[in-house]
């Protein structure tokens, strides 16, 4: 396989794939964002445009590295020549394991036997995803957090089939792009971060359904406590520091009143039933006519902003 990377091709142009695209650029790479229409690619290349001025603006990308990656990123419909051209592809489609398989499918015919096809799947199985594929060792999954161009984190999963050579080369063009690449060694429904986000969802969910706390004193109660320090203290870090003999009987006391059923709790399906799923529908958890998502995104991305000037978590040995 090729020892490193100097051309890539991102699949998608909504919310995840021009900001995955504009990493590599800053990373050195010549980028392509993929599109099916003239349309969707011309709007992925404006938006992937704006973050990179965005980073630049916020002294997050040097002037001439903003130039250079604006330079290295363009937009393309044409599927099997920027395939074909590229020594890493990202597919951040639909998540739907039938276009995935068949995007795979279509992509390992046709790319050189050394460029890697990773997808951006939040959940999905790369294993089953890399069943149509007569190279299935070149295939891992390369989840980027939304939004992926000011979140740090990024989790290489490992199929069934995938080699150490092509999880560890992703794993340094990720880092020498910036980013906070983990390793997931065993290909599991929820990979990482979800896995531990979905124990969250699942708990907070369950308080409000038994009446235990309303669903805004369960976001601050995240937001101003434990989530306010895990950028700095990670959950590990901070057992470990007030004694695992704590730890212990805490978790043992709660743990038998804790949600353990093997399915989301009832009060989601009680809100969907009734039409209430959310933004789209002007309610869901709250009541979005006297909230403002477009606030609530700016104020994230801000707050994301001042974060990352500040720095981010590095590994000890960075």
């Amino acid at each position: 396989m090729l020892s490193s990377f100097s051309s890539a091709a991102v699949i998608g142009t909504g919310m995840m794939g021009p900001g995955i695209a504009v990493t590599l650029a800053l990373g050195g790479l010549r980028a392509a964002i993929l599109s099916r229409t003239p349309e969707g690619a011309a709007k992925g290349i404006e938006k992937a445009r704006g973050q990179v001025r965005l980073l630049q603006e916020n002294a997050l990308a040097a002037a001439d590295q903003a130039e250079h990656a604006l330079e290295l990123l363009s937009s393309s419909t044409a599927f099997d020549d920027t395939v074909v051209a590229a020594d890493i592809v990202i597919e951040s489609g639909p998540e739907s394991m039938e276009y995935k398989q068949e995007v795979f499918r279509r992509m390992d015919a046709i790319a050189p036997p050394g460029t890697v096809l990773a997808t951006n799947t939040s959940g999905l199985s790369i294993t089953a995803i890399a069943s149509k594929c007569r190279r299935p060792e070149r295939v891992l999954t390369a989840h980027f957090w939304n939004p992926p161009h000011l979140m740090p984190l990024v989790e290489i999963v490992k199929g069934e089939r995938t080699s150490d050579e092509a999880a560890l080369r992703v794993r340094g063009l990720l880092e020498s792009c910036g980013k906070i690449a983990v390793m997931v060694n065993k290909d599991r429904p929820g990979q990482l971060g979800n896995r531990l986000q979905m124990a969250l969802w699942r708990e907070a969910v369950n308080i409000v359904q038994e009446g235990i706390a309303s669903a805004e004193d369960v976001d601050l109660a995240a937001k101003t406590g434990f989530g306010l320090r895990l950028p700095a203290y990670g959950i590990f870090e901070h057992a470990d520091a007030v004694g695992l003999e704590l730890v212990h009987a805490v978790m043992d006391n709660a743990a038998k009143d804790l949600y353990n059923q093997p399915q989301a709790p009832s009060l989601l399906k009680q809100l969907i039933a009734q039409g209430q799923t959310g933004v789209k529908a002007g309610r869901g958890f709250y009541d979005w006519s006297k909230k403002s998502i477009d606030d609530v995104i700016a104020h994230r991305d801000r707050f994301l902003l001042e974060m990352l000037r500040s720095g981010v978590p590095r590994r000890a040995s960075d």
